[in-house]
């Protein structure tokens, strides 16, 4: 009953994993297949492509989280001058400013949400664009060096199968 949680059940399983994966780098190695890997974050944030889309990210989008700013610390003033104000006012006067003041709040933060899913949603279409050239020049790679797999993100990588550099020059010397 208790088999699949003794250490027996846990070395079956190791010794299995063991076999499967050992089997199929052998089988990987007897075919010649060849293996590159990629690092695609550095390819999006250290390639020309991605150093100009931040820039057109900053430039598009500077004036509207100014704005931001500038409303938040309007806010912000204008809370602390009615608590300090506050005692001197009259009930009424008191509530419609409170009133007032969370009417913009709230408008801010419509604002401020909006900003975060416009930025978002143009990172996304300008990442995609690099990612289409970039897909581009990795087929281009795999051709010439005669590669069968290219893998991205893994976890452990010797320089010699390492080819973010390569694909970062070669997206960089094109216009």
């Amino acid at each position: 009953m208790k088999f699949y949680r003794s250490s027996k059940w846990i070395q079956f399983i190791l010794a299995v994993a063991t076999i499967a994966f050992g089997s199929t780098s052998v089988y990987a190695q007897d075919a010649g297949t060849r293996i590159a890997v990629v690092n695609s974050e550095k390819v999006f944030n250290e390639s020309n492509l991605a150093k100009a889309m931040q820039t057109r990210l900053q430039n598009e989008f500077t004036k509207r989280q100014n704005e931001l700013r500038d409303s938040a610390q309007k806010i912000q003033a204008a809370a602390e001058k009615l608590d300090k104000d506050g005692a001197v006012m009259s009930e009424a006067e008191r509530v419609r400013r409170q009133r007032e003041l969370a009417d913009q709040d709230r408008e801010l933060q419509r604002k401020q949400r909006e900003f975060t899913e416009d930025l978002n949603q143009r990172t996304f279409e300008e990442r995609a664009k690099i990612a289409e050239k970039a897909n581009l020049v990795l087929r281009q790679i795999a051709e010439q060096r005669k590669l069968d797999v290219i893998i991205q993100e893994a976890a452990f990588v010797t320089p010699k199968a390492d080819i973010t550099d390569d694909v970062i020059k070669a997206l960089n010397s094109q216009k």
